[in-house]
């Protein structure tokens, strides 16, 4: 065998191409391959280049993400009306890579510019990575300055956006981008066809070759300069590159056919061909261990391309080493598969936790809220699903934007319906202000008057209309207050100085008042029997006394409940260690009763804790309507708050009795 026909031998089946790739705007959505092709091709060993799918997860929408939504202030206060809608951010790929930090926008700007105009290659990974990071300063800007702006004072319903240079740069730098991956995409496939046809073309040549076998070992220099000009053309069309392949190997293997070798040099050459391959299959075996399973993928399909591009084996050994390797891949191959089915079982469970948000949000605006404090209830319901939202990865790509817009349009509905309910709060905030300024006018014409009899009547009336006007909010409402009270005042104050002669008979009722007090005072520091008594006549004495002067009303009356409120405590506090002793010692002769006597006598005290309970929050639920605004005191109020604290104690006095029965059953 002469040196020609020995290097043709070893040069073979190094024809096969790269693997096809994907455009640079094109999104591969093919399931992950189980494994290589099954069957051996007819001259070359190797399975078929696997290509790998993309992760099917949704990009970040970061574009038109909306801000955050703002708590809603407490019903006496002015209410927001211009609610923003929910920011629902996804979180990142599963396979993102480590990116660098960006601190602001105009660094992110920077870097955009950099791609839109340099001549670096265009990743994809790392323009959408710029576009998230971008829209996250983006909206966290927005936020705050609205957040800013309500603080200060504003007026939600009339906010404005402030438009933002840095963001209209910033799209039409990515605009840029776009066209320019357009145009690279569209050199792509003119490049790709171009490649079909020389490809094409050296099939032609190769068929020509075929058919002349006496001149078989004459063209083999043109045979090896064919194969490395298709080993040097690069990409076709994917549609077309099986086909093309068939081709190629079919004329390629019969041009083999027609050579005769020396039988040394073949065999020296399928030598070679078998340590490589086995090299080769080593590796994949190896790539087994490799913890990161994408990794392991593409170094799989590098050493597919190394084993198309290597020769033939033995005939005995092909079929040997053609299944190792094939083994070897399919270990690879179905970890990629279990990898991409977890994260579809990943994005299947996301689903369903979205779903049953989207349902919590349609119940609750769909539900009646019957006030200001159940919208804020309601609102803090909704930030906080918003905020669980945030939290849950990626649904399946062809319902992520699907569960995105229902989320977004639930929330959108309850904050639309909040709006028009505190519009309409709003307005009726405007006319009851209206209503009590008018009252107020009323009042100032009147606080002049020297009728006594006819203008207090008038004022009374005024004061009962007022109580039957709406709430305004807060800080109005105690101006509109203060300015009622104000002119009131003011008449009454006249008319009492013009009874100067009643007025010596308040001063009397005054010192008389105070002697009861100094007498209750006294008795505080006694102790023994009879206390209770002394004490109820001084409170008779005290109620028989007539009408003291007004400016000294309040003072006395906070003196006087002041003392008798803790003779009050300690006589009560006396009086409930003398009951339960009392009833505690009585417990046996009930027992004695019957077999069933205490647990009869705990029945009934457990009654009568719950009859006291329900009587106390009916009076607390009370206390809550009464307007307690004045900054002076309210006697009604007051006494409320002494028959609850009564009550309470009374409670507590059966509770120790209660525990008493249980104790004497244990016994």
């Amino acid at each position: 065998m002469d040196s020609q026909e020995k290097a043709l031998e070893m040069g073979t089946q190094e024809q096969l191409e790269q693997p096809i790739e994907a455009p640079i705007e094109a999104t591969v959505v093919e399931e992950p391959v189980e494994e290589v092709a099954a069957e051996e091709p007819v001259a070359a060993e190797e399975p078929a280049v696997v290509e790998e799918p993309a992760p099917a997860i949704e990009e970040v929408v970061a574009a038109e993400e909306p801000a955050a939504v703002e708590k809603e202030p407490a019903a006496v206060e002015e209410p927001v009306t211009a609610e923003e809608p929910v920011t629902v951010e996804e979180p990142a790929a599963v396979e993102e890579l480590e990116r660098k930090v960006y601190e602001s926008k105009k660094e992110i700007l920077e870097r955009v510019k950099e791609i839109a105009h340099g001549d670096e290659p265009l990743q994809k990974d790392e323009i959408d990575y710029l576009k998230t990071v971008f829209y996250k300063l983006h909206i966290a800007e927005r936020d705050a300055q609205f957040k800013a702006y309500t603080e200060a004072g504003g007026d939600p319903a009339t906010y404005q956006i402030v438009p933002d240079s840095e963001e209209e740069a910033f799209k039409a730098e990515m605009g840029i981008i776009k066209e320019k991956r357009a145009q690279l995409f569209k050199e792509q496939e003119a490049e790709k066809a171009d490649n079909l046809k020389k490809k094409l073309d050296i099939i032609e040549k190769i068929k020509a070759l075929v058919t002349s076998p006496e001149e078989a070992n004459k063209s083999y220099q043109t045979f090896k300069a064919l194969q490395q000009e298709w080993k040097e053309i690069k990409n076709v069309p994917a549609e077309k590159a099986n086909e093309l392949w068939r081709n190629y190997q079919l004329y390629v293997e019969q041009f083999y056919d027609l050579l005769k070798l020396n039988s040394e040099a073949r065999e020296y050459d399928f030598k070679k061909n078998l340590e490589l391959k086995t090299k080769l299959c080593e590796a994949a075996e190896r790539l087994a261990e490799e913890p990161d399973v994408i990794s392991a993928f593409h170094q799989l399909q590098k050493l597919h391309q190394e084993y198309r591009e290597t020769g033939p084996v033995n005939k005995e050994l092909r079929e040997e080493i053609w299944t190792r390797f094939k083994t070897a891949s399919t270990v690879i191959n179905k970890r990629h598969q279990q990898h991409f089915e977890a994260l579809r079982a990943k994005e299947e469970e996301n689903l369903a936790r979205k779903t049953v948000l989207c349902e919590k949000v349609e119940a609750i605006a769909s539900a009646e809220s019957k006030g200001s404090n159940d919208w804020e209830k309601r609102t803090k319901e909704i930030i906080d699903i918003q905020a669980e939202w945030k939290t849950i990865g990626f649904a399946p790509q062809k319902m992520n934007v699907k569960i995105f817009e229902r989320f977004r349009a639930a929330c959108d509905d309850f904050f639309t319906k909040k709006a028009e309910y505190f519009k309409t709060l709003k307005e009726t905030f405007k006319e009851n202000a209206e209503k009590k300024r008018a009252l107020i006018e009323k009042a100032k014409a009147l606080q002049d008057s020297t009728e006594w009899k006819s203008t207090s009547d008038k004022l009374i009336a005024l004061q009962k209309e007022w109580k039957t006007i709406g709430m305004v909010p807060k800080k109005l409402g105690d101006q509109l207050w203060e300015e009622f009270l104000g002119a009131c005042n003011k008449f009454f104050e006249a008319r009492n100085a013009a009874g100067a002669g009643q007025r010596s008979e308040e001063h009397q009722n005054l010192a008389k008042k105070r002697e009861v007090i100094e007498k209750l005072k006294a008795i505080a520091e006694e102790s023994g029997e009879g206390l209770q008594e002394k004490v109820q006549k001084l409170v008779e004495e005290y109620q028989s006394i007539g009408h003291v002067p007004f400016k000294e009303k309040d003072k006395v009356y906070e003196e006087y409940h002041a003392v008798l409120d803790k003779l009050y405590a300690e006589l009560n506090i006396s009086v409930a260690k003398r009951r339960l002793n009392k009833f505690k010692s009585s417990l046996k002769q009930v027992a004695e009763r019957g077999e069933n006597a205490l647990d009869n006598e705990r029945a009934r005290l457990m009654r009568q804790y719950e009859t006291i309970k329900q009587e106390v929050q009916t009076y607390e639920n009370n206390l809550g309507f009464l307007n307690a605004s004045s900054k002076k005191g309210n006697s009604l109020i007051d006494e409320m708050n002494r028959k609850v604290q009564k009550l309470k104690d009374d409670m507590n006095l059966v509770r120790e009795k209660i525990k008493a029965i249980d104790a004497e059953n244990r016994e």
